[in-house]
């Protein structure tokens, strides 16, 4: 079973980005252990980066507001880094890490909102809204689903696919490209989630 579980977590695309890259963000995570950085600090730090990322969206200025996102990236790989060169990854850690994600992920849907609620565009109004309620209930369905002991590390479009949707599109100021693919394609992996869930409750009962 351990060793099932290894494959897993091994075939998840951060896990092998953060194997791939981590003799770069070793040395990284290594330096800023010794300026005496708080795992958690580089957390919110991240956080608060994103929300300023997203006040430059709500004003219109996209493509500022987009490479200010991208800048934030590294911290969700260099926090967790840093933890465990410690020695002290914590499952309050890990918990302020996930919540944290979720907030920067829904102030830049916020950001986009607000934008579009100026414009007085209601169908991107709707898609930005659906895009946000897609991630969270990808995020919600394996929270919810590891609690109950069942597995659910599938899915189309999970955290860093969408990030890795979202960037470009900010970049190149064609917002509502990604907005569109992630609302499209969160909401199918929610719902790829929910029937695996289903299948592995069924098979329970067999």
């Amino acid at each position: 079973m351990n060793n099932v579980a290894d494959k897993e977590q091994k075939s998840t695309l951060t896990s092998m980005l953060r194997i791939r890259f981590k003799n770069i963000l070793d040395p990284i995570g290594a330096f800023l252990n010794r300026l005496g950085i708080k795992p958690n600090t580089l957390t919110i730090l991240g956080l608060v980066g994103n929300t300023f990322g997203a006040f430059f969206l709500a004003k219109g200025q996209i493509v500022l507001g987009g490479l200010m996102i991208l800048a934030m990236g590294p911290i969700d790989a260099l926090d967790g880094t840093m933890a465990r060169l410690r020695g002290e990854p914590s499952k309050f850690g890990a918990f302020v890490d996930s919540v944290t994600d979720r907030y920067s992920e829904l102030v830049i849907y916020f950001g986009l909102l607000v934008y579009f609620i100026q414009l007085g565009n209601w169908m991107n109004i709707s898609v930005v809204y659906l895009a946000a309620a897609g991630s969270v209930l990808v995020s919600y369905t394996r929270a919810r689903a590891e609690s109950l002991g069942y597995d659910v590390k599938i899915g189309l479009l999970t955290r860093l696919e969408r990030y890795f949707v979202l960037m470009p599109t900010l970049i190149l100021n064609i917002p509502m490209v990604g907005a569109w693919l992630i609302a499209i394609f969160a909401n199918i992996t929610a719902i790829q989630r929910i029937l695996y869930i289903r299948k592995q409750a069924r098979s329970k009962l067999d």
